[in-house]
């Protein structure tokens, strides 16, 4: 009896452990599949914006056109913000955030083979519908598994949905010079297929053993279902990430042209892209954590307006006398995007909180910055300079600065909805 005490005593502790192992490696797992799936979520975005003129020359669309498909992303990512919610309460998160891949994948390598405008703007509405939906879904996903991590982990995947801007942008010129546009387009599905695979290691994972991982779905009591849109810290949200991204895409799309027109070739207009996308690495590492550290962050908000405003004059008044400064200035400004994201998580308690307001938010705001890049157009070919369209932008960003007035106040969704 005595020989066998130990060996008895030692099964809880063996249970303990492999429950603590099991824990570690899934969520290793869905870390490394949150950080391939960000990977994903801009690459289609950047790597058009350079070759717009090279590709609208050879399957035959003008300069309107751009606007177009510069307006393309958001309407499309307001699309997902409003589908998404309905996919995660049938399917949940995690074969959401498969099908956004899957879709990320699909629609990356048909528009490679697209031979006229219309072709182009269906391909590329399916790639832009898998990164909307992933967007929805990942800061959701990283409350869901990492709510003792929040502001580290969010600041890795912002910083990879910003990695996912900066490269396509460098490289695409190059690649297109060397391999064709269609290639520099085509090569990202790769990344959206790569991105699809840890999600069904996390499905396999997590298959009968919900009880036992306890990474999975918390179970938490089902609160009553609130209506965000009667939520002020819900449309302060909406407006602080509606009008940071129809800013940021109103210059994703339009850069090149207005520096074009200064003079700048296509290559240095490509790069400039590239940088503008690259300095959205320093919000991404700092903003979280700031942000998390701060009890009301408006005046971070206060200080990105003033960088917009410094890069618009610059850009209008003197854009080749130091466009790399205009371009940094600029690139600064959207630090109210990882602010945003990262204000989901901070201003709810539950991931049923964070998955209603992450979807509002983007829904709604990606829903009214879809008008940037096309008004920004429409209103340059209007009046045949760039005046106009940036008066535009400065009052976009007067309605950011409401927004975030109230978004930034120290308060919970679940107490205002």
């Amino acid at each position: 009896m005595t020989a066998t005490l130990p060996e008895t005593r030692s099964l809880p502790e063996v249970g303990t452990r492999r429950r603590a192992r099991a824990l570690l490696e899934g969520r290793l797992l869905v870390l490394a599949a949150i950080v391939m799936s960000a990977l994903t979520l801009r690459a289609a975005v950047t790597a058009f914006s350079p070759l717009a003129e090279e590709i609208g020359a050879d399957i035959g669309y003008g300069t309107a056109i751009v606007g177009v498909f510069g307006m393309l992303p958001t309407a499309m990512f307001a699309v997902a913000g409003l589908v998404t919610p309905l996919l995660v309460r049938r399917y949940g998160l995690e074969r959401t955030v498969l099908v956004a891949m899957l879709l990320a994948g699909v629609g990356s390598l048909t528009r490679v083979f697209a031979h006229s405008t219309g072709e182009l703007l269906a391909y590329s509405g399916v790639v832009l519908l898998g990164m909307g939906i992933g967007n929805v879904v990942i800061p959701p996903l990283v409350k869901r598994y990492f709510a003792d991590r929040l502001a580290a982990i969010s600041s890795l995947y912002i910083v990879m949905v910003q990695l996912s801007t900066v490269v396509p942008a460098f490289v695409a010129v190059p690649l297109a010079d060397e391999h064709g546009w269609r290639i520099s387009m085509g090569v990202w599905a790769l990344v959206g297929f790569a991105a699809a695979v840890p999600w069904l290691f996390v499905l396999r994972d997590r298959k009968g053993r919900d009880l036992v991982d306890v990474s999975a779905l918390p179970a938490e009591p089902a609160p009553a279902v609130g209506r965000p849109w009667r939520s002020p810290l819900a449309w302060g949200m909406a407006a602080m990430f509606g009008m940071t991204s129809l800013t940021t895409y109103a210059m994703f799309a339009w850069l090149p042209k207005i520096l074009s027109d200064a003079g700048a070739s296509a290559g240095f207009g490509g790069s400039m892209v590239g940088l503008f996308a690259l300095m959205g690495l320093i919000p991404a590492l700092a903003a979280p954590t700031v942000v998390s550290r701060m009890r009301n962050p408006f005046p971070v908000v206060v200080g990105c307006m003033v960088l917009f405003v410094i890069a618009f004059a610059g850009l209008l008044l003197a854009p080749m006398s130091a466009p790399v400064l205009w371009v940094v200035l600029l690139g600064l400004g959207p630090s109210t995007f990882p602010m945003a994201l990262t204000l989901i998580n901070l201003r709810t308690r539950t991931p049923r909180g964070s998955a209603a307001l992450s979807g509002f938010t983007q829904g709604v705001g990606y829903a009214v910055a879809c008008v940037g890049p096309l008004l920004f157009g429409m209103l340059h070919t209007w009046t045949g300079g760039w005046a106009v369209p940036f008066a535009m932008l400065l009052v976009a960003l007067g309605v950011l600065l409401a927004g975030a007035w109230q978004a930034c106040k120290p308060r919970m969704l679940e107490d205002t909805w």
